[in-house]
């Protein structure tokens, strides 16, 4: 057997062409296509590890997130060589999904984590489902064992194209390296184009180390995608007719909206309708919080003013949401008097909960687009008036709010702080819990990619590696991880991968000893017994010290017990950008997220306490249903 042969250094970019997006067509049906601005590069000899890299930069990639490892070290030489892609090694390849996440959510861009085969590959498969959940687009890069020995149980082996199918776009194995760029083209094509998601590009090692040609752009066939953009004249028509005829619309808009970059365009149509709008979880900061027409965030710890909205609504102008279970309740009580318009760029979420009586496929950007226009002519916005004058009315009476703590630190409170001390600029990331319902609910958003969250996997872990890939993307903005005491336990080993290469985020721990949501539904739901939700991080213990955890990791870390404290503290983290800075906000143990819907019930039964009821004005109520 010929031993293999040393690798060369890699071509300089200037021999590469960056990939150019051009549209084909707009028109519903087609797809875009990648099509180059300038000739094609001419051919090189590369190793496939090489062109690999060389693919990368030619799509534009500046940063990967990653660990090395047997199958993919191939790959790890030429990447030394590049001038162009900037690696960061993370210390779990958890965290470099996740930052991939991050960079994604943050700048719209494709974030791209890399990892070697087996468990490298595994430990990456939580990340690629959130985005999956999510809409966020990455392209997750691994190593393979050597082709011939696929199947055969090899060290390190695992079918990660298998154990993803479900939670990708796309995804792909390559063990011909002539494969690799056009492989990576379409990744990136797929993975940013219609509804955004993840795609896996496996590569054997024999693949990464075999010879081959590589020139820009390659050939790229994707006949069976071909995501629809532009929404049919029809159904706009339709819609617009629709809205027209209503007296008590709402705009429900979901985190489709922040994909598409549909922020200006839906203030636009606001404007114009003056119809209420409600915004999901997903979708904060799609519209400004401090619209006067903005009722809130809409589910299960959503504004009263939200739910009620759409529960009395005669139409929902659904755009970009899929009436997931935490916004519906029990779906079959769901808004029970409305009509639905529904748009969205994936067909699949159309009707697939709830029966859509106008369903327009297209990306929602153009879809608002094309109902300003259609509107515009002969809207009337007097139509609603009696409408704007009942939710302003709940919005009013029914604010968001919390009980200020009797003893200790309020979680609200600390929040509500950060957000005002910090403002509208930052970038606001949370975990999962307690703290991300708070956050999402005390910090006013007042535009698109501000607020990063793990929406539909509810992915404990997610905050301070998100945070580092937002940070990484835009490095001259501040990055709030707003996270818990046990999401914080999860990834928190990534301070180290921010020490190392300069990335100053700042980390809340909302601290209350406690798996504090399981805590909040054991008080609810299960009498008071607390099974295993104890973490002893603050009552009784500090297993860790988080100050001390935050030192060891050449952080600056603080500590903040008392409500006086709340303001210098925050302000002196705000002051500090030269390295990451931890602060352990210690709070109160049983303070609750409100409002809250119970899981499965009707969101009618919406309490803003507990076992306390909205007290309505039921004649008032009733004058124009």
């Amino acid at each position: 057997m010929q031993a293999p042969k040393a690798a060369t250094r890699i071509p300089s970019p200037t021999q590469v062409t960056p990939l150019q997006h051009k549209a084909r067509s707009r028109d519903a049906g087609e797809a875009h296509q990648t099509q180059p601005d300038t000739p094609p590069t001419p051919p090189i000899e590369v190793t496939g590890a090489q062109s690999l890299v060389l693919s990368l930069e030619s799509v534009g990639v500046d940063t990967v997130f990653g660990i090395p490892g047997g199958a993919i070290l191939p790959a790890y030489d030429p990447l030394l060589d590049s001038v162009k892609v900037r690696h960061i090694l993370v210390r779990h390849e958890q965290g470099a999904g996740h930052a991939a996440e991050g960079y994604a959510s943050a700048t719209g861009k494709v974030g791209v984590c890399m990892a070697t085969s087996g468990p490298g590959a595994t430990n990456l498969v939580t990340a690629i489902a959130d985005a999956f959940l999510d809409s966020v687009p990455i392209v997750a890069i691994t190593g393979q064992v050597n082709s011939k020995t696929i199947g055969t149980d090899a060290f390190q082996e695992a079918d990660i194209r298998g154990i993803t199918m479900p939670i990708t776009k796309h995804n792909f194995l390559i063990t011909n390296a002539d494969e690799i760029p056009s492989a990576i083209a379409a990744a990136f094509h797929i993975a940013s184009t219609g509804r955004p998601g993840p795609v896996l590009v496996d590569i054997s090692k024999d693949a990464l180390t075999a010879r081959t040609t590589f020139s820009w752009p390659p050939q790229v066939d994707l006949p069976g995608y071909r995501p629809v953009t532009r929404p049919h004249p029809k159904q706009i028509k339709a819609a617009a007719e629709m809205i027209r005829a209503a007296k008590k619309p709402v705009l429900y808009i979901g985190g489709g909206a922040i994909r598409s970059g549909a922020s200006e365009s839906l203030k636009e149509l606001v404007e114009l309708t003056q119809i209420p709008l409600v915004t999901t979880l997903m979708a904060r900061g799609a519209v400004p919080d401090t619209h006067p027409l903005h009722l809130g965030m809409p589910g299960m710890h959503g504004s009263v003013p939200a739910v009620t909205a759409l529960q009395k609504a005669d139409l929902l102008i659904t755009l970009g949401a899929r009436f997931d279970d935490r916004v519906t309740g029990d779906l079959a009580s769901f808004a029970p008097e409305a009509k639905v318009i529904h748009a969205d760029i994936d067909p699949a979420e159309i009707s697939k909960n709830r029966q859509a009586d106008v369903p327009i496929v297209g990306d929602i950007d153009e879809v608002v687009r094309e109902l300003i226009t259609a509107l515009t002519p002969d809207i009337d916005p007097s139509r609603y008036t009696a409408w704007r004058e009942r939710t302003t009315g709940w919005k009013r009476d029914f604010p968001v709010g919390y009980t200020t703590a009797e003893e200790g630190l309020s979680p609200q409170y600390v929040i509500e702080r950060i957000g005002a001390l910090t403002g509208p600029d930052a970038t606001y990331v949370a975990g999962v819990g307690q703290h991300q319902m708070w956050a999402a609910q005390f910090v006013n958003y007042e535009r698109p990619n501000s607020w990063l969250n793990s929406g539909g996997a509810g992915t404990m872990g997610y905050s301070v590696p998100a945070a580092m890939g937002a940070k990484t993307a835009e490095p001259d903005r501040t990055v709030w991880a707003i996270d818990g005491d046990g999401c914080f336990q999860m990834t928190n080993q990534e301070l180290a991968t921010c020490v190392i290469n300069n990335i100053p985020i700042k980390v809340a721990i909302i601290n209350n000893s406690s798996l504090g949501m399981v805590r909040q539904w054991q008080t609810l739901f299960y009498n008071e017994r607390y099974s295993n939700t104890d973490l002893h991080t603050a009552i009784g213990a500090r297993v860790p010290d988080f100050v001390k955890l935050a030192d060891a990791y050449g952080c600056v870390g603080l500590r903040c017990e008392r409500p006086e404290d709340v303001d210098a503290t925050i302000q002196k983290a705000l002051e500090i950008n030269d390295v990451p800075v931890v602060i352990d906000f210690v709070v109160e143990r049983d303070a609750m997220v409100w409002p809250m819907v119970p899981a499965g019930v009707s969101n009618d039964m919406v309490t803003v306490a507990r076992s306390m009821a909205p007290v309505w004005d039921r004649e008032s109520e009733g004058e124009d249903d």
